[in-house]
């Protein structure tokens, strides 16, 4: 463990964070033939109720259901096809709620499980829904533990890795700050099992991580991410408004106590209104309309409305009130918002100026209330 002499301004505002999301990967959880590890899932409970007792709320993000669900079941290594994923997460499930619940109450501290699909926060009256039952939750003094809901989720509906549903949780919860736990205890422009990388201790914008090399997948076996997703989900929360803490679950007293262990990313863009980050982040989007240059100026740089005599075309069967990517001329999504027309309306309308328009279609095609930029303009 590597500790640092001079916490940084973003490792004192992790420290100091009033309400705390904290993500635990499969791999620090349990053993490499599946099954909790007791006592690494213990030191785990036992850093939260640490923050916990010193002032904080804490909503843990808990990876490893399938992986419990494996021993139980006979099943060897993590499973491929969806049907049994499934099945282990509908074993494990119950067996991570109880050994996090039989943990928690060592504390004192009461646990409620909070089961997410990408569809939760995709639709805005779920990601509602959703931010009301953890503010209960939290009010009432309670810890929420939080997994993708793999026993009904399709592949169509995952989030892929529960380090992006944790950045996600951490700004629909309003959170201060968020810490990745894994088996890797910083950041590396390479892989450190490899010998030669460089540790990077902290990262206060983009050109911090140029050239790293995250690679894929963690080497456990029993995880789906990996520190690209680990990476991803880091800069995703920093991008609105939350510094991040990335360290080893085996650090967690220090992660969660003074924050002088692992990679700190700082937080690099303005904090979003909830409305603005699910469009920006969480909404799925149901179409796309492309844009000429002076669109994109527009609509990026000067944060105007996207009318129709900007956009040159449209892809996907949308209507008003969807959420759409809007495409720069190379191709790259340059924001996201909410479309006034239907798909079936926009192609008799695309490249027309407002006053060639009828009347009642002289109207944004994307208000600027309801868009988000992507890229600085």
């Amino acid at each position: 463990m590597a500790t640092l002499a001079a916490p940084s301004a973003t490792r004192r505002a992790v420290a100091a964070a009033g309400r705390v999301v904290v993500k635990v990967g499969s791999s620090s959880l349990t053993t490499a033939e599946g099954g909790l590890d007791p006592d690494r899932l213990a030191a785990l409970v036992d850093a939260v109720a640490g923050r916990r007792a010193a002032g904080s709320q804490v909503v843990l993000v808990s990876s490893g259901a399938i992986a419990a669900g494996l021993a139980p079941l006979g099943v060897r290594r993590r499973p491929r096809d969806l049907a049994t994923q499934q099945a282990a997460a509908s074993v494990g499930q119950l067996q991570l709620a109880h050994a996090y619940a039989a943990s928690f109450a060592r504390h004192q501290l009461t646990v409620g499980q909070v089961l997410l699909t990408a569809d939760d926060v995709w639709r805005r009256a779920h990601y509602r829904n959703a931010q009301r039952t953890f503010s209960r939750l939290l009010a009432l003094g309670a810890v929420p533990v939080v997994n993708e809901n793999d026993t009904v989720a399709t592949e169509e509906i995952r989030f892929g890795d529960n380090d992006r549903l944790a950045a996600l949780v951490a700004h629909l919860v309003g959170a201060d700050a968020l810490v990745l736990l894994s088996d890797v205890d910083a950041l590396y422009d390479g892989d450190p099992r490899r010998g030669g990388a460089r540790r990077i201790s902290e990262v206060n914008g983009e050109s911090d991580v140029d050239g790293v090399d995250a690679g894929g997948a963690g080497a456990s076996g029993v995880g789906t991410g990996g520190m690209a997703s680990k990476l991803a989900a880091a800069r995703l929360a920093a991008s609105a408004g939350i510094p991040v803490l990335l360290a080893s679950a085996a650090d967690a007293d220090r992660a969660l106590g003074p924050a002088d262990v692992g990679t700190a990313f700082a937080a690099t863009g303005p904090r979003l209104s909830a409305r603005k980050f699910w469009l920006g982040h969480a909404a799925g989007a149901s179409g796309r309309l492309h844009l000429d240059d002076g669109a994109v100026a527009a609509v990026v740089g000067r944060r105007r409305s996207l009318l129709a005599a900007g956009i040159t075309g449209v892809t996907g069967d949308f209507d008003a009130g969807d959420v759409v990517e809007l495409l720069d001329p190379s191709g790259r999504v340059v924001a996201r918002g909410v479309v006034a027309f239907d798909a079936a309306e926009l192609p008799g309308l695309i490249g027309r100026s407002s006053h060639e328009l009828p009347a009642e279609q002289r109207r944004e095609v994307v208000h600027a209330d309801d868009l988000v930029p992507l890229t600085a303009g």
